[in-house]
C-alpha cells in the first residue's frame, strides 16, 4: 500500500445514485415478482391485528394530489404497523357506481333512452373498471402497498350482496320507508340527491317583499289588513299555502300616510322595513301576538280559489325579510314539517328538468323555474301588491357533478330513517376517538341536526332498491325476498334485477295477499351511492375473515364527516349497535399555491404524476409526510423543489454513513456500549431517545412531528456534529482501531435504525440502502421497527454532552469572527485557548474525550477562568480566544501541526499520522524515505 492509499481511508466509493423517477419502477418491479406484500403478511400472521379501513376513491379520471395525499398516509401507517409488532393487511377499494360515469359516458355519445337498461350498465361497468386499472396503477407508482390482486369493489356480487343484506336489516327494524318529502333534487341529473352530494356557493336571488290580504282574521285582523310577506325564491309562488310566523314575536299593524291599506309587520323590524320601502309618517295602528294570529286565513296573489293558512314555525327570525315567511311545503325542508303540522297538501308544480307543470297554472306552465321569477314578480306588480324587490346574496346548495344549483322538491322518494335510532348513533360517536379532536364534535352535530336520509335516485347504474310492489301498489320488502335477491346478487350480480321479471326475482313460490293474482312488479330507483360505501364494513371488514371489524381507523378528507363517516356510522349503528370505526383521522384539502381550490378550469392543478416524472414517487411521500394535513394544503412545485432539496441532504446524509461503514461487519467489528468511546455514547443515547419519539409521532399518525425530528437530526445532530469532527477518526485513525470501530458501530447503528424508521415514508430509498447493510432481511421491509434501548448513566451522559454543545457553540461562534476578521480559514487552522470556570473544567473532565478534536482545531489550551485576556469572547461560565495555530499542516489529517516531518520516513505527516502509517502499514516505509 502507499501512503497515499492511507489517506482518507473511510471515502469507500460504491454506486448509489439517485435517479428517482427511473430507479424506482425498477423497484417496485423487484417488489411485485417476489411479492413482498404477500411476504410481510406471511410473517405477521398471528400478531396483533391493525385494520385501516380504505375509503373507497370514486372510479373516475387520473388521482390528484388529495388521492395521493390520502393513499400515502395510509400507506404509511399500514407499513409502520406492519413493522411493529400489526398484522396489517390492507385491502384498497374503489366507489364504482353512480352518476360521474353515466355522465362520461353521455359525453362519449351514448343515449340511455335508446339502449336497454342491462346495455348501458355493461357500458357503466367497461368504463368504471378501466378507471380502477388506471388509478390502481397510479396508487401502485406512489409506493402504496396492498392487496391490488383483491380489491374491494362495490360492483362486485359479493359487495352487492351485502348491501342488500345491510338494507334488509334496516328494513327488518322498520328503519326504511317511502315518503314525500323535500329533497335536494338536481335537475340537471334528473334524481335526488344525498346532503353529501351537494356543495355551496354564493348566488344571488331576487328578494321580494309583497302583501297577501286577510280574508279571515280570526277576530284579531281586518279583512283591510295585508300580512308583507318575504321570500328569495318567487317561482315557488304558485305552490305557496300558507305564511309562517313566530308564536313568541309581537307584530304591529301600520298604516303609511296615504295608503288605505293596513300591513302587519314584526314589530322589531318595522323601522328597516318602512326605510326600505320608503314609507313616511307610519302609524301603529295596534300590536298584536304571534300566538294569536295562528290559522288567520289570506288570499292568494294569483288565484282567487286558494286561501292561505297563516301557522306558526320555530324557523322564522329577525335578522332579514318581514318576520312573516312565504311557505310552500313541496318545496323546503321547513315548509314541509310546517305544512305537515297544519295538514296542508304538497304542491309541487315543477317537473323532474325544473320546469314548471300545468298545476302552476297558464302564465306558469312550461316556464323553467328560475325564468318564473320574472313571472311571479310581474304579476304580484300588476296587482299592486309587489311591496319592493332586491337583489339578495346568500349560500345555496349546487349539484357537486354537474356544479348547477339544485331546489328542494318533495317527490316520493325512499328513506332511511335517522330520527328512530338518532340516540344510538349519538352515543356510539363517544366511543370514538378523533384527530383532530374536533372532529367528535362536528360529526355529532351533524347527525344531531340532520334529516332522515333519502336513499333512492332515479338513475340505472347503481345497485337496485330490492322492493317489490303487490297489485294493489303496497310495497313488498319482506326478510325472505329481500334475502333472496342479495342471494341472487351474489351469485349473478345486480344486473339480474333488470334482466329478470320481478315473479323470477321472488323465492320460489312466493305469494301476498297485496296480490292474490300473483302479479308483482318492482323498484325501478337505485340506491344512493353513499349507501354503497357506506355499506363496506359489511361488504368488506365483516366479509373478509382476515379483517376485523370495527376497523381500527378510517382516514379521509374532512368533507367525509357528511359523506363516508357519516353514512358508514348510520348503517353501522343500524345493523350491529356499534361504530364501524375506533378512530377516525380527517385531513383537509389541497389547495393551490395561492389557497384556491384546484380546477382544471383554472389551470391551476399539480397532479402526482407530473412530480414523479420529474422528481419522483418519493418527494410526492416525503412531501405528504412535511406538510399538516389536519388543514387544508396548499400545493405548488416549489413546495416539490424544497422537498427535494430535503430529500437531497437527507440521502446524502445516510450515504455518508453507509460510505464509512463498507468495511464494517456487524457480527465482528461491534463494540459492546461500555467500551464506546464518550461521544459515541452519547449520539447512541441521542439516537435511541429519537427513537422513542418517531415511535410515539407514528401511533399518533404525526407525520410532520416525524419529519421535522428526522432533519433535525440529520442536519444538526449528524451533519453539524457527530459527522463533522468524525472525519478525523473515520479517516484518519488505523482502520481497526477501537477509535474506529466505535464510531462505525454507533454509524451503523444509526443507519440500521434511520433506515427502518424512515421505510414507511421513503420505501424506494431505504430498500436501496439496505441492499448494502448486513441485515439478516432480504428486504427491510420484512424487518422490524427498531426497539429503543437504555443504558446505564445514559442520563448523565446525555445531560453533560447536551452542555457540552453549548460550550462548542460558543467556540464556533468566536472561530467565525476569526474567519470573518481573515486570522484563519478553516478551523483546522485554529489554535483556541479556552478559559473555563470550576463547573464547566469539570465537564470537560467528565466527558472522557477528545475536546480538541470535537471542536475540529488543531490546538486546544484549556486554562482557568481567571486568566482570560481581556480580548478575549466572553460567555457565561467560559471565554474563548483564537489565534493561528503554530506549524505546517499535514498531508493526511490537514491539521496544523509543530511535529510534521518528526519521522523522517514521512516527511509530510504529523506525529501522529506517521505513528499510524508506520504501524499498521509498514509496507509504506521504504516509500515514505524514497519520497
Amino acid at each position: 500500500m502507499r501512503v497515499k492509499d492511507t489517506l482518507n481511508l473511510g471515502k469507500t466509493k460504491f454506486k448509489m445514485r439517485g435517479n428517482l423517477p427511473v430507479n424506482e419502477l425498477k423497484r417496485e418491479q423487484v417488489w411485485e415478482e417476489n411479492k413482498l406484500y404477500e411476504q410481510r403478511q406471511k410473517l405477521n400472521e398471528g400478531k396483533p391485528t391493525f385494520i385501516l379501513h380504505d375509503g373507497p376513491p370514486y372510479a373516475n379520471g387520473n388521482i390528484h394530489m388529495g388521492h395521493a395525499m390520502n393513499k400515502v398516509s395510509k400507506d404509511i401507517i399500514v407499513r409502520y404497523k406492519s413493522m411493529a409488532g400489526y398484522r396489517s393487511p390492507y385491502v384498497p377499494g374503489w366507489d364504482t357506481h353512480g352518476l360521474p360515469i353515466e355522465q362520461q359516458l353521455k359525453k362519449a355519445g351514448y343515449d340511455r333512452k335508446k339502449m336497454t337498461t342491462t346495455e348501458f350498465r355493461k357500458l357503466c361497468r367497461d368504463y368504471a373498471l378501466k378507471q380502477v386499472e388506471m388509478q390502481k396503477a397510479d396508487f401502485k407508482r406512489l409506493g402504496v402497498a396492498g392487496e391490488w390482486d383483491n380489491p374491494y369493489l362495490t360492483l362486485k356480487p359479493e359487495f352487492e350482496a351485502q348491501e342488500i343484506r345491510t338494507f334488509g336489516k334496516m328494513a327488518e327494524q322498520g328503519l326504511i320507508y317511502k315518503g314525500k318529502h323535500p329533497v335536494f333534487w338536481s335537475w340537471s341529473s334528473e334524481s335526488a340527491m344525498a346532503e353529501a352530494e351537494v356543495e355551496y356557493h354564493d348566488v344571488t336571488s331576487p328578494s321580494a317583499f309583497f302583501a297577501e290580504q286577510v280574508v279571515d282574521g280570526k277576530g284579531v285582523l281586518d279583512t283591510d289588513t295585508y300580512l308583507v310577506v318575504w321570500t328569495t325564491t318567487p317561482w315557488t309562488i304558485p305552490a305557496s299555502e300558507g305564511v309562517t310566523i313566530d308564536a313568541d314575536f309581537d307584530y304591529s299593524v301600520v298604516q303609511p300616510e296615504g295608503e288605505t291599506r293596513k300591513f302587519v309587520i314584526a314589530t322589531e323590524l318595522v323601522d328597516n322595513v318602512t326605510e326600505k320601502f320608503g314609507w313616511e309618517n307610519v302609524k301603529v295602528l295596534k300590536t298584536v301576538k304571534g300566538a294569536d294570529m295562528d290559522r288567520v286565513l289570506t288570499q292568494h296573489p294569483f288565484y282567487p280559489e286558494r286561501k292561505l293558512v297563516v301557522m306558526l314555525g320555530d324557523f322564522v327570525t329577525l335578522d332579514a325579510g318581514t318576520g312573516l315567511v312565504h311557505t310552500a311545503p313541496g318545496f323546503g325542508e321547513d315548509d314541509f314539517r310546517v305544512g305537515q303540522q297544519y295538514g296542508l297538501d304538497i304542491l309541487v308544480p315543477v317537473n323532474d328538468q325544473g320546469y314548471m307543470t300545468d298545476e302552476a297554472g297558464k302564465d306558469f306552465a312550461g316556464v323553467f323555474y328560475d325564468e318564473a321569477n320574472k313571472i311571479a314578480l310581474d304579476k304580484l306588480k300588476a296587482a299592486n301588491l309587489l311591496l319592493d324587490y332586491m337583489p339578495y346574496k346568500h349560500s345555496y346548495p349546487f349539484d357537486w357533478r354537474t356544479k348547477k344549483p339544485v331546489i328542494f322538491r318533495a317527490t316520493p322518494q325512499w328513506f332511511a330513517s335517522v330520527d328512530k335510532i338518532r340516540d344510538k348513533i349519538l352515543k356510539a360517536i363517544d366511543d370514538v376517538k378523533f384527530t383532530p379532536s374536533w372532529g367528535q364534535k362536528r360529526l355529532y352535530n351533524m347527525i344531531r341536526d340532520r334529516g332522515d336520509w333519502v336513499i333512492s335516485r332515479q338513475r340505472v347504474w347503481g345497485v337496485p332498491l330490492p322492493i317489490f310492489y303487490g297489485e294493489d301498489g303496497e310495497a313488498i320488502m319482506t326478510k325472505e325476498t329481500i334475502g333472496h335477491v342479495a342471494d341472487l346478487f351474489e351469485k349473478y350480480g345486480s344486473d339480474v334485477w333488470f334482466d329478470r321479471e320481478a315473479k323470477d326475482l321472488l323465492p320460489e313460490g312466493f305469494t301476498s295477499e297485496h296480490s292474490p293474482n300473483g302479479k308483482f312488479t318492482k323498484e325501478t330507483d337505485i340506491m344512493d351511492v353513499w349507501f354503497d360505501s357506506g355499506s363496506s364494513h359489511q361488504g368488506v371488514l365483516a366479509e373478509r375473515d382476515y379483517l376485523t371489524y370495527p376497523a381500527d381507523l378510517y382516514l379521509e378528507g374532512s368533507d367525509q364527516y357528511r359523506g363516508w363517516f357519516n353514512s358508514s356510522l348510520i348503517t353501522s349503528v343500524a345493523v350491529s349497535g356499534k361504530s364501524p370505526y375506533k378512530q377516525v383521522v380527517s385531513q383537509g384539502f389541497t389547495l393551490d399555491g395561492q389557497g384556491h381550490k384546484m380546477s382544471k378550469s383554472l389551470g391551476n392543478t399539480i397532479v402526482p404524476s407530473e412530480v414523479i416524472k420529474k422528481m419522483g414517487a418519493e418527494i410526492v411521500r416525503l412531501w405528504v409526510a412535511s406538510v399538516d394535513s389536519s388543514s387544508d394544503v396548499r400545493v405548488s412545485m416549489e413546495n416539490f423543489v424544497k422537498i427535494s432539496d430535503s430529500y437531497k441532504k437527507l440521502r446524502n446524509t445516510l450515504r455518508y454513513l453507509l460510505a464509512n461503514t463498507t468495511d464494517y461487519d456487524p457480527k465482528t467489528d461491534k463494540v459492546a456500549y461500555q467500551n464506546l468511546e464518550s461521544a459515541d455514547k452519547y449520539m447512541l443515547i441521542k439516537y435511541n431517545k429519537l427513537v422513542q419519539t418517531l415511535r410515539d409521532d407514528y401511533e399518533k399518525y404525526d407525520f410532520l412531528n416525524i419529519y421535522k425530528r428526522v432533519m433535525n437530526f440529520v442536519i444538526t445532530d449528524l451533519s453539524a456534529f457527530y459527522l463533522d469532527f468524525a472525519k478525523d477518526v473515520v479517516y484518519i485513525d488505523p482502520e481497526k482501531s477501537q477509535s474506529r470501530r466505535s464510531m462505525q458501530t454507533v454509524f451503523y447503528e444509526i443507519l440500521v435504525g434511520l433506515t427502518k424508521l424512515l421505510t414507511p415514508i421513503l420505501p424506494h430509498t431505504t430498500e436501496e440502502i439496505w441492499e448494502y447493510l448486513k441485515e439478516p432481511e432480504e428486504f427491510v421491509q420484512l424487518a422490524e421497527m427498531p426497539e429503543v434501548q437504555h443504558f446505564a448513566d445514559e442520563e448523565t451522559i446525555f445531560t453533560n454532552w447536551e452542555k457540552f454543545k453549548g460550550i462548542r457553540s460558543n467556540v464556533l461562534k468566536t472561530l467565525e469572527e476569526a474567519r470573518d476578521a481573515k486570522m484563519i480559514g478553516k478551523s483546522m487552522e485554529a489554535q483556541v485557548n479556552l478559559y473555563v470556570d470550576k463547573d464547566t473544567n469539570q465537564l470537560l473532565n467528565d466527558l472522557n474525550t477528545n475536546v480538541r478534536l470535537l471542536l475540529i482545531i488543531s490546538k486546544l489550551e484549556v486554562e482557568d477562568l481567571d486568566q482570560a485576556p481581556a480580548d478575549a469572547d466572553q460567555f457565561k461560565g467560559m471565554a474563548v480566544k483564537v489565534s493561528p495555530a503554530q506549524g505546517s499542516v499535514c498531508a493526511r489529517c490537514r491539521m496544523t501541526k509543530t511535529d510534521v516531518g518528526s519521522d523522517t520516513a514521512y516527511p509530510e505527516l504529523c506525529a501522529r499520522c506517521a505513528k499510524i502509517v508506520r504501524e499498521n502499514y509498514p509496507e509504506t516505509v521504504e516509500e515514505g524515505l524514497e519520497a
